[in-house]
């Protein structure tokens, strides 16, 4: 509205009387904790990192021409490979490490960045210069990224003092300049270098001796026999990694929690905002190799579900899909092999675990899958990375509405343990979601359950898509109404906010997310002067009240046949 009018005219002044839409939130953006092979380009240790493609993983994750896993058979890996074969997009990466905790060092010559010569061979070897043998947790951005930079170089030129008719020595190709950098900026820089042992000091510098003195970098020479033309070191950027950060045994347990301010570890995880579904599938590896006994992963797991049911101050909308630790109850609750597991041990290790939550998933058995780093042998796995892709590529396909199950995972060979029909009798009411091997319907494997943790007599939440339903609309009218805040509390308000959740709501109907004939059956929205009373208003508050009847899936189809006589 003008503030005034003095002079006759037409004045055309914009007023916004229309509702404004609600845009519905992604929850198909998946978190991972777990070893790598590597950290490096912009992947910092215990710090979450963007993912798009397996190609941006082995990027940030995997060693130059990796193939991005590891020789100890971190489960990481296997779980985000997973979760892109199986229609994942968008994930976030937290590396824990790239060594279990409590390993050896490793010496330099496995740490160190080695170049090559133009035709592939071993030239030097770039190590960081460390101040002592014991590296320290890596800070944020501590000391920044040290690149060392090879381009073509040439000989010394001629010293003042020599003779008029003296010849510059000749260009054999041989020589090469060094440039460090750090975060893009030269700090140290080398000319005239050569790898002969024994050059004449008028001409070269050789370069073991040369960089003796770097602040930055050391280096070595492990090049074969041949003339230093050979033996050069081919042009090119080479980032250097610190030597591995290894955890020790006593402290890894924090260094997985994480701190919160930091947004390091698993706290960290749970301050990006946009991943809705948490694993860790390398819980079952420290597990595994005896790092953690069971009360410890107890404790994590614990840990896990809490911060997805505290969201404070939106809606909790994040879900952790858990895996079963490899263990038969009361045989000294020792790591076994997955293969070794059946499901009465994983209904008791339920019982033993003792908590629910309707914001936590569980799947039996491990998977089988080919590993890379045995010749594509297989390996048994955790499932949390292949179930989470199936959860984006059902959102992607039919909706957040559709119960993640009945659907095949790919990249899967084998189960660990093949589940009957009585035995995922005894599992499915505890909330133990199973992947089946059904062969003798041609179906092959098929993930065959869609319930959450929570408590068995909780039947209102018992179902993934029923969650995560709620949680997306919860979390997109959370974000959708965000204009109302110091608006005028009026009835005029109150129908603008009424218009905007009933025709996000009416659309989720149409596309088949809210159950019932008509859009009055399906859902209701009520702001009016019954709940923002003059008292309310003067608190500042509006009160909006939204009903909501979700699908549910038909876990149970069941067919009443009986014989039929027409004339009766």
């Amino acid at each position: 509205m003008a503030l005034d009018y003095f002079a006759p005219g037409v004045y055309v002044e914009e007023v916004d009387r229309g509702s404004r839409p609600i845009e519905g939130v992604s929850l198909s953006v998946g978190g991972f904790i777990g070893f790598t092979e590597d950290v490096r380009g912009d992947a910092e240790l215990f710090k979450p990192m963007l993912v798009t493609t397996w190609d941006q993983y082995l990027e940030a994750f995997g060693k130059p021409g990796s193939d991005g896993f590891t020789d100890f058979n971190a489960y990481l890996p296997f779980a985000v490979n997973g979760w892109f074969l199986n229609g994942g997009g968008r994930c976030w990466v937290t590396s824990i490490g790239t060594r279990l905790p409590g390993s050896p060092m490793p010496p330099p010559e496995d740490t160190g960045h080695k170049l090559p010569t133009s035709s592939g061979k071993p030239s030097l070897r770039f190590n960081l210069q460390a101040a002592d043998d014991t590296p320290a947790l890596p800070a944020a951005g501590s000391g920044g990224r040290i690149r060392v930079v090879i381009r073509d170089g040439e000989p010394k030129p001629l010293a003042d003092d020599a003779p008029d008719d003296a010849e510059p020595p000749m260009n054999t190709g041989e020589f090469f300049t060094v440039f460090v950098t750090q975060d893009g900026e030269e700090v140290e820089r080398y000319p005239h270098l050569t790898m002969n042992p024994e050059p004449q000091a008028a001409v070269a510098d050789y370069a073991i001796a040369a960089l003796a003195e770097s602040q930055y970098v050391s280096l070595a020479d492990i090049s074969l026999a041949g003339q230093p033309l050979s033996r050069r070191p081919a042009n090119g950027v080479y980032e250097l990694s610190p030597p591995p950060y290894i955890s020790p045994e006593d402290r890894f347990s924090r260094d997985v929690q994480g701190q919160r301010d930091d947004r390091t570890g698993m706290q960290g995880m749970f301050e990006v905002d946009e991943a809705a579904m948490i694993a860790f599938p390398d819980l079952m590896r420290v597990y595994q190799e005896g790092l953690m006994d069971i009360d410890q992963v107890h404790g994590v797991m614990e840990s896990m579900l809490s911060m997805c049911e505290n969201s404070f101050p939106g809606p909790a909308y994040r879900m952790a899909v858990i895996d079963t630790p490899p263990i038969k109850p009361g045989k000294g609750m020792e790591a076994v092999a997955p293969e070794q597991q059946k499901p009465q041990d994983v209904a008791q290790w339920l019982s033993l675990f003792n908590r629910r939550s309707m914001f936590g998933a569980l799947y039996y058995p491990w998977i089988k899958v080919a590993n890379p780093r045995n010749a594509g042998r297989p390996i048994m796995v955790p499932p949390c990375g292949h179930m989470m892709g199936i959860w984006c590529r059902t959102d992607e396909s039919r909706g957040v509405f559709k119960a993640p199950a009945n659907e095949t995972p790919r990249g899967v060979i084998g189960l660990s343990y093949e589940t009957n029909m009585r035995e995922q009798e005894l599992l499915n009411p505890m909330g133990i979601n199973c992947i089946r091997n059904f062969a003798n319907y041609n179906r092959g494997l098929k993930v065959w359950g869609a319930r959450t943790l929570v408590e068995p007599d909780n039947v209102q939440w018992r179902y993934i898509s029923v969650r995560r339903l709620l949680s997306y609309i919860e979390k997109s009218i959370e974000i959708g109404t965000q204009w109302v805040v110091f608006e005028p509390n009026d009835q005029d308000l109150w129908a603008r906010v009424t218009r905007t959740v009933s025709n996000f709501l009416e659309r989720l109907w149409r596309e088949g997310a809210l159950f019932g004939s008509s859009p009055a059956e399906a859902f209701f929205v009520k702001c009016d002067g019954e709940l923002n009373t003059h008292e309310t208003m003067m608190l500042g508050r509006l009160y909006v009240e939204v009903g909501v009847c979700p699908v549910r899936p038909a876990e149970f189809v069941i067919f009443r046949i009986s014989q039929w006589a027409p004339n009766q």
